[in-house]
């Protein structure tokens, strides 16, 4: 049961992922991406490991997407396709993509063959926990300044293209 379920949750966050590529509106891959992150955190929980799972659903799908998407407005960045911005150069990123996927399923397959998924052990919130802040202190920090530095800039630039508009308009 583990298997199927971990199968499914990842079939549905690799389709999910495609679409988030393969979207022509930016809006529209920001919320294929909370399906691609929620997709992977059903991942862990088929794992057992519900403490990473819920982690999974309150930081990335419940800060970084919000995030991503208040940067969207902030910015006032175009939502709708743009044409000239998309290059001929998509089959090419196409088959790459294709090759790459092939290499790396390959090498899950040879790595793993027919191995059953067994649930985790060191998903409990006390595991996770001795990890993070024992071993992982430092890039776990350097990730929230980095998370920062984006809020920041996002606001940052709001606010010079509202002054910059009212000077064009005096």
């Amino acid at each position: 049961m583990t298997t199927a379920l971990f199968s499914v949750a990842g079939a549905v966050a690799v389709v999910a992922a495609v679409v988030v590529v393969v979207s022509r509106r930016i809006v529209h891959a920001a919320l294929w991406l909370v399906l691609a992150l929620g997709a992977v955190a059903g991942c862990f929980g088929a794992l057992h490991a519900e403490f990473v799972a819920l982690v999974q659903i309150l930081v990335y799908v419940g800060a970084i997407v919000v995030l991503v998407l208040f940067a969207l407005m902030l910015t006032k960045a175009p939502t709708n396709p743009l044409p000239e911005i998309t290059s001929g150069r998509a089959p090419f990123a196409a088959a790459v993509a294709a090759v790459l996927a092939l290499i790396l399923g390959a090498g899950v397959v040879l790595a793993f063959g027919n191995e059953k998924i067994k649930p985790v052990t060191d998903g409990s919130a006390t595991a996770v926990g001795t990890q993070v802040f024992k071993n992982w202190v430092l890039p776990f920090e350097v990730l929230s300044v980095l998370l920062l530095a984006a809020l920041i800039g996002a606001i940052a630039l709001s606010q010079r293209t509202e002054s910059a508009q009212r000077k064009k308009e005096d």
